[in-house]
């Protein structure tokens, strides 16, 4: 059974929007950042993962008279037909058995992150497929050496899928039956959830990302979020999804004016607190 099943809010399912750049990347959100993108998948409903109440819809792309429009379906045609998807296929196949994680979540979350360009850098030095920064990597056993730096090495679909994937198994360990926690941590560090009460923390991109990925992920595999068929976490049935919100500091791999909204539980003097995770490459295991 796969370690990890997308879980979902009891509250309104989120829209994804879209669009493919001139490079042939393609990238989502759980809002409309900008006039480029369009709608791609309607959440239509709300629904509970704990009793497969209220399936999202899976209409396809919608547009705004309710029928799927020719351009969104363009959309996911290139989608599926990108090179850069077809060239990731296979590491993502290989970590997912490898690290039983299920392929689909982890093809939204690469969705999100990077539109499968395997070239991408963001502002504060990411890389890569699953967006690693370089001293993540290297907990994750990516090391210097005669074939090439920690950077150069980031660029590889293999190696950056691999350790990234390491990575996300074990923040869905430190966060069991959550899994939006374990993705709002991909994006904003562990320590943020964890000040933040284990909650989703009060930062509009990290809110926008958790749902953009659940979206996607429930999109590519119906199944996983509840109701009959669903897949299982260890064989028992997954815990309901508490899309809760919080505050936290320490927002990892943001960039410095990312929105924070307003909560009460905000605390910059707040201890940062311990984590289990490895902190050198010795520390590792397969």
């Amino acid at each position: 059974m796969a370690l990890a099943t997308a879980q979902h809010s009891t509250a309104q399912a989120a829209d994804i929007y879209g669009y493919i750049d001139g490079g042939g990347t393609a990238h989502f959100a759980a809002e409309k950042l900008d006039e480029r993108y369009r709608i791609f998948f309607r959440g239509g409903q709300s629904f509970d993962t704990a009793n497969g109440v209220g399936m999202p819809l899976r209409s396809g792309v919608v547009g705004g008279d309710g029928k799927v429009s020719h351009a969104s379906q363009t959309l996911l045609r290139l989608f599926e037909a990108s090179p850069s998807f077809k060239t990731a296929k296979s590491a993502l196949l290989a970590a997912s058995n490898r690290h039983d994680i299920d392929y689909e979540l982890l093809q939204a979350l690469v969705a999100t992150e990077s539109g499968f360009d395997a070239q991408a850098v963001s502002p504060k030095g990411a890389m890569g497929l699953m967006q690693l920064m370089p001293a993540t990597a290297q907990r994750y056993g990516v090391s210097a050496d005669k074939g090439g730096s920690i950077e150069a090495k980031l660029f590889d679909p293999r190696i950056n899928i691999a350790a990234g994937t390491r990575y996300l198994r074990d923040l869905i360990a430190m966060f069991p039956g959550q899994i939006e926690l374990a993705i709002a941590a991909y994006n904003a560090g562990e320590g943020a959830v964890q000040r933040a009460g284990n909650r989703i923390p009060n930062y509009r991109e990290t809110q926008n990302y958790v749902q953009t990925v659940l979206q996607l992920y429930a999109y590519l595999k119906p199944g996983a979020t509840g109701g009959p068929g669903r897949t299982t976490v260890g064989g028992k049935s997954p815990g309901r999804v508490r899309m809760e919100m919080g505050g936290a500091i320490g927002r990892g791999n943001m960039p410095p004016d990312a929105p924070m909204l307003p909560t009460a539980s905000y605390m910059p003097d707040r201890p940062a607190p311990s984590t289990v995770l490895p902190t050198s490459p010795a520390a590792i295991t397969e």
